[in-house]
């Protein structure tokens, strides 16, 4: 340093720039840190690498089975040679230090490629210590301070290929990673043999042959595990529960007894089969030798090779011979299953569960179990408990995730509170079960009131066939005034031959055909041969159900989608006649459309994902069609729909109430309109005008023509604002007045059409609210101020009246609602379809059309009024800035009011 002229700093902290920025010292001392550790690595991993090869030869050693496969004494000598040289690898690491300071910093000048040691410059100061020579000397500090923001070690390196020049790293990390892959295997060795002596093998007969393997259950899907005949397996061989063990022992001299030791040190003697069993798939085969029928003279017979057979339910070991296998069996967990929802109903009344379930190998079958929640031990019910399988998809069985829907209401049972439990069943017999949900299956829907009654009297004696005379009696009563119960001679006969058929049936079979034609006279005098047309295609979806789950041959499944296709064509006509024949509905918005073409092609997309092999996709199809099915509502006339004509009054009623409000909202706009202008003339004086005005014709129409003329001034207004406001600038304060004062004959009419609108309103049993008797008695007040041409009082009146008018509208809105919910609440969930949680509006924000119309009282529309104040706030800009004010920022103030680019 001194040829330089520079001297170290005694001190090596706070000096040269870092004195000045002492962020800049904290980050310099980082990166040295960075740079020791970089710098200590380098010397780490060169000695390392020899302490990772003799780890890597021990592990792949140890894999491999050397140790168990040497004797004694060889796998103590090979241990004692690995810790040597274990050891001797790691000497080198005596000679470890911490790197200074100083290659910290010559490591951070070298790795960024910096000139004139930034670092180290900091810490140096000039051998001759003047002002000048100081000064200069801290410039040139703080300029090599900056070249410290961007410093970075970078990563070690260590030039390990410097001290391996033949790459022979390499071996251990291939050897290593084999020996991994064979320790998988059932020969493969573990860490520990080298630190144990081998498995003693008992006295073993080298005559005999055994040839055993484990056979896992089918619903597993795992191969069988075949054994060593040597019995080299010393790892616990893993095997799923209820796993086959099979032995086959041939050769020797005598029998060999095969004996299971369980882990409580309990052993049990395998007893061998009297009959030859079939191998699995890649078993060994054994020759067949012919068995002499007598043994030679002075032989000994050969005894014939043995089959033991065992199921392996519990941790054990198989001795045999000498030898041992031990079995260490993963237990088979029973399935879980449970709801994804609440169970719910379609359309048509068919039940819909969403589940989930899941099992460790699968779940086989699953299925709801429905009981009644009332029951009666000594009831005699005429039908077993509803059969409601779930649909599992066999590709992913283990963790299963679906929805199966099934019409339930020809079950006796519809209507009544049940209880729902999923069950589901895995490969190996075990059952899981849900948490019960209680609630009311569901019902066919019946609009026809003999039709309920008729199933009412099948589901009185098909629950408990006791009370038969009970439903008997049913059956009279209805036939009593047969003229007025039963409009139709068909369905009289046919509940007449029901009864007869009802006293005649003794055994369960006649009292089953019983109860099912009662249940077809039912749907017949609801739905005609729809009910038959639907029947039939629901059978036909089931049937071609059943054929994909059992794998029916293509043949069947080809029969059984001409019997769906054929049953979907008949029911679809049935529904298309139905709907010409029926009223004119409005159709549900929210509803999707089903077409002709699409059920079609869903079937043939069915027929072949079925045909390629890929049942599991056409049997989800399949019950995707028949939820379509299930929730179609075409041609079913819904109770909401039905009283839409009784609604008929209240909607004119609401309209009349509309208008009201639109005819006095115009008129408050003209009366404030005509008494601005009238006020604006007062203080200006009128013009020398003459009584011609066409303006003035407009506001004083004649008796005859005034609602022509009245919508001809809207109309022009609309059009001609600008015009109109010019023309009626030009008007004289006594032609003012004059208008003003015809105005109270249309304040009348509104007054008129008010009290007629509320004893329309008591005539269909609704009491008018307040606010209308309010509003009609501040349109006469408004009368009477036009009357005498004063226009703010009637404003005032005007828009009083205007609030009453909306509390009442908004009383009357309440009163109708209550009604439907009313009768919404008689109809129960199969009524009216809902529209949505949007408080009884469309997805704008608008009130819907079945809402009656809109009062004003919620979206706030400018009215005139506002747009006279807003164009005189607007007239008074203009007329400022007209006058060229004097500074330029207020000018371009009022230019960006008026948005004058």
């Amino acid at each position: 340093m001194a040829e330089t002229g520079l001297k170290k700093s005694p001190g090596r902290q706070g000096h040269g720039a870092f004195a000045i920025r002492p962020s800049l010292a904290r980050l310099v001392a980082v990166k040295r840190l960075f740079a020791r550790v970089v710098l200590l690595s380098e010397q780490i991993l060169p000695p390392l690498v020899p302490v990772l090869s003799v780890i890597a030869l021990y592990l792949a050693s140890s894999w491999f089975g050397l140790f168990r496969s040497v004797p004694d004494i060889a796998r103590i000598l090979l241990l004692i040679a690995f810790a040597g040289a274990l050891v001797a690898a790691l000497i080198p690491f005596r000679r470890l230090r911490w790197p200074d300071t100083a290659e910290a910093d010559r490591l951070l000048e070298e790795r960024n490629g910096l000139p004139h040691q930034p670092v180290t410059v900091q810490e140096d100061e000039p051998a001759f210590d003047t002002p000048f020579a100081r000064a200069l000397w801290r410039e040139h500090q703080t300029r090599m301070a900056e070249k410290i923001a961007a410093l970075d070690a970078g990563f070690p390196r260590p030039d390990i290929a410097k001290h391996d020049r033949f790459a022979l790293r390499a071996i251990p990390a291939l050897l290593v990673v084999m020996g991994f892959g064979y320790s998988l295997s059932t020969n493969g060795g573990s860490i520990a043999d080298a630190f144990q002596p081998p498995v003693e093998q008992g006295e073993s007969n080298p005559a005999v042959r055994i040839d055993a393997w484990v056979t896992p259950p089918s619903y597993t899907g795992r191969a069988p595990v075949y054994l060593t005949a040597t019995g080299t397996e010393q790892a616990p061989i893993n095997v799923p529960q209820f796993s086959n063990l099979t032995v086959r022992v041939s050769g020797g001299q005598a029998d060999e007894k095969v004996v299971f030791k369980k882990e409580n040190g309990e052993a049990k003697e395998i007893a061998a089969e009297k009959q030859a069993i079939q191998q699995p798939l890649g078993a060994p085969q054994q020759p067949q030798q012919p068995q002499p029928q007598q043994a030679a003279a002075g032989e000994t017979p050969v005894p014939a090779a043995q089959t033991h057979l065992m199921k392996l339910e519990e941790n054990g070991a198989l001795q045999l011979n000498g030898r041992s296998w031990t079995f260490n069996v993963i237990p088979d967990k029973a399935p879980e299953i449970a709801f994804d929802g609440i169970p719910k109903a379609t359309v048509n009344g068919a039940l819909e569960i969403k589940f989930t379930a899941k099992d460790d190998y699968g779940i086989q079958e699953a299925h709801a179990e429905i009981l009644p929640v009332e029951t009666d031990p000594s009831a005699k019910p005429l039908y077993p408990l509803p059969d409601f399988r779930l649909e599992i998809p066999r590709r992913n069985a283990r963790d299963a995730k679906g929805v199966s829907s099934k019409n339930l209401t020809e079950h006796p049972l519809a209507g009544k509170r049940v209880r729902v439990t999923l069950v589901a069943k895995d490969g190996a017999g075990q059952i899981g079960r849900s948490p019960p949900h209680e609630m009311t299956l569901p019902a066919r829907p019946f609009n026809e009131p003999l039709a309920a009654a008729v199933a009412e009297e099948r589901q009185v004696f098909a629950l408990d066939t006791r009370k038969m005379p009970e439903a008997i009696a049913l059956n009279e009563a209805l036939t009593i005034r047969p003229e007025e119960t039963i409009p139709k001679l068909t369905n009289y006969l046919l509940i007449e031959s029901a009864l007869a058929r009802m006293k005649l049936a003794k055994t369960d079979e006649q009292l089953k055909d019983t109860a099912d034609y009662l249940w077809d006279i039912a749907l017949g005098i609801e739905d005609g041969d729809l009910s038959q047309a639907e029947r039939n295609l629901r059978n036909a979806q089931q049937n071609l159900a059943d054929a994909l789950q059992r794998n029916a041959p293509d043949a069947e499944i080809k029969k059984l989608m001409d019997e769906l296709r054929k049953a979907m064509n008949d029911y679809m006509k049935e529904l298309a006649q139905r709907m010409q024949n029926a009223p004119m509905t409005q159709p549900n918005q929210n509803a999707q459309m089903l077409r002709q073409q699409d059920l079609e092609r869903m079937m043939d997309q069915i027929e072949n994902l079925a045909r390629s092999g890929n049942r599991d996709a056409a049997q989800q199809m399949l019950s995707e069609l028949q939820r379509m099915m299930n929730n179609l509502q075409a041609g079913r006339p819904q109770q909401g729909q039905q009283q839409q004509g009784d609604n008929s009054q209240m909607r004119q009623q609401m309209d009349k109430l509309g208008k009201i409000l639109r005819d006095q909202q115009q008129l408050m706009e003209q009366t404030f309109k005509l008494d601005q202008q009238l006020r604006d003339r007062m203080q200006r004086g009128d013009p020398d005008m003459g009584m011609n005005d066409p303006l003035l014709d407009n506001m004083m129409p004649g008796q005859d023509g005034e609602q022509q003329d009245q919508g001809q001034q809207q109309q022009q207004q609309g059009q001609n604002g600008q015009q109109g406001d010019q023309q009626s600038n030009e008007m004289t304060e006594q032609q003012l007045r004059d208008a003003l004062k015809k105005l109270r004959e249309q304040q009348d009419a509104l007054g008129k059409q008010l009290g007629e609108l509320q004893k329309g309103l008591g005539d269909m049993g609704m009491k008018p609210g307040p606010g209308f008797g309010q509003a009609q008695r501040e349109m006469e007040g408004a009368g009477r101020e036009l009357g005498q041409g004063r226009g703010d009082t009637a404003v005032q009146g005007q828009g009083r009246a205007l609030e009453a008018l909306r509390q009442g509208a908004r009383d009357m809105m309440s009163q109708m609602m209550q009604a439907q919910q009313g009768q919404q609440g008689q109809q129960g969930p199969n009524g009216q379809v809902g529209q949505g949680d949007q408080n009884g509006r469309d997805p704008l924000g608008r009130p819907r059309r079945a809402d009656g119309p809109d009062f004003g009282d919620t979206v706030k529309v400018p009215d005139e009024i506002d747009v006279q104040r807003a164009r005189e706030i607007l007239d008074a800009i203009r007329e400022k800035l007209g006058n060229n004010p004097p500074q330029e920022m207020e000018r371009r103030y009022l230019e960006r009011l008026l948005d004058i680019q």
